[in-house]
């Protein structure tokens, strides 16, 4: 099975939007049936994201957030990933090519345009990028 690594649009989805175009995602996740990697880093950037005024939630459902995606990846140590060869416009976002150019091959679901425009040349590094949310489906 490839590495699966979501970013915090992605998440956002997931767990605040309940997006449907996330809900085969979600409950694969959720049942377990994948299991995809994060590292404390892209865990800081989700918990930034989330507390932002925009979002409108409440420090609990934050927590509850944090705590629920937390209790369902498999959790990387960052602090001696590799890094990726290409450099993502949004440096919020290169913890993410990281992860996956570490853990390749991998699939990266993102809707984030600055990784999703580095997609051709990660595949030739056996990453895929998309913004598929049921390309986690392709693992197997």
């Amino acid at each position: 099975m490839k590495p699966i690594v979501l970013d915090t649009n992605i998440l956002l989805d997931i767990f605040v939007f309940n997006d449907e175009r996330a809900t085969d995602l979600k409950q694969a996740i959720l049942t377990r049936a994948i299991l995809p990697i994060a590292s404390r880093k892209t865990l800081v950037e989700l918990a930034d994201v989330l507390s932002r005024p925009l979002f409108k939630l409440e420090a609990q459902t934050q927590s509850e957030i944090l705590g629920q995606w937390h209790a369902v990846i498999k959790l990387i140590d960052d602090t001696a990933l590799a890094t990726a060869p290409w450099k993502c416009q949004d440096p919020d976002d290169q913890i993410f090519l990281d992860l996956a150019y570490e853990l390749r091959p991998a699939i990266l679901i993102s809707k984030d345009n600055a990784l999703l425009q580095i997609a051709g040349r990660a595949a030739q590094e056996n990453i895929l990028i998309t913004s598929d949310y049921k390309a986690f489906k392709l693992q197997s």
